[in-house]
């Protein structure tokens, strides 16, 4: 595969003082591939960096028991992120979160095979600086919201369950109990689905709480505490489902 990089050469207009001032910028193509001699000099440059980030990213971190997928209705591997965000969330925050979920489209990786999972398996799983956000929304909003992504085929959700029904969401449980419209709920989204990604614009009006907390620490965090208690990554229970 052929890629193209720039370089840019910059003109440095020199005078008697100590100031240096670009006085233009020239781009040049150069096309890269397998063919071209390695450039042993930058080789040698990046090697440290190279070397201090592959032995971050190779570190284990804990074991993956089931084999996850990203699929619809249902997603394990989604699933099993939420329940990252709901877990470590109610401890970041301070506070009891009744619900959690998962943009389907920012799941990066497609499964999670049974062995050890890695820091930076979590980075290819989560690459995106997404924060951890919490909002307490109040039934109709929450309703209006579950009905958008049973219309979608489901996102992954943690705290919760439901059924979709010719592209609505019915039989709505939340923490083992049924939806009630006329409650607010705690509920943790990433900052982009808070913001109105994915054209999600009913929480856009609400009142935020952020403390910076990543979302994909919030997964590393979370694997990291399964693996201190011995156990390994399971498939959840099924939590989206079409009706019969």
């Amino acid at each position: 595969m052929r890629k193209l990089i720039f370089f840019g050469l910059i003109s440095l207009l020199f005078s008697c003082g100590p100031t240096l001032r670009p006085t233009g910028v020239v781009y040049e193509d150069y096309s890269i591939s397998g063919t071209l001699p390695r450039d042993s000099m930058l080789v040698k440059m990046m090697q440290p960096y190279r070397d201090s980030v592959a032995s971050q990213m190779e570190e284990v971190i804990g074991r993956v028991g089931d084999r996850l997928l990203k699929q619809q209705p249902d997603c394990g591997l989604g699933n099993f992120m939420a329940d990252a965000m709901r877990q470590m969330g109610s401890i970041k925050y301070g506070v009891s979160i009744d619900l959690a979920f998962v943009n389907y489209g920012g799941i990066r990786l497609n499964e999670l095979t049974p062995g050890p999972i890695t820091r930076g398996k979590v980075f290819e799983l989560m690459p995106f600086d997404n924060i951890l956000l919490i909002q307490r929304v109040d039934g109709k909003t929450l309703k209006s919201f579950f009905d958008l992504i049973a219309s979608r085929n489901g996102w992954p959700v943690s705290g919760g369950s439901f059924v979709i029904r010719e592209g609505r969401a019915v039989d709505i449980m939340i923490g083992g109990k049924p939806f009630d419209e006329s409650a607010t709920y705690v509920v943790a989204n990433s900052d982009f689905v808070i913001n109105g990604g994915d054209n999600v614009v009913m929480f856009k009006p609400l009142p935020v709480q952020n403390n910076g907390y990543l979302m994909r620490d919030a997964i590393m965090d979370h694997v990291r505490g399964l693996t201190a208690k011995g156990q390994a990554i399971q498939s959840p229970e099924t939590r989206v489902s079409y009706a019969q």
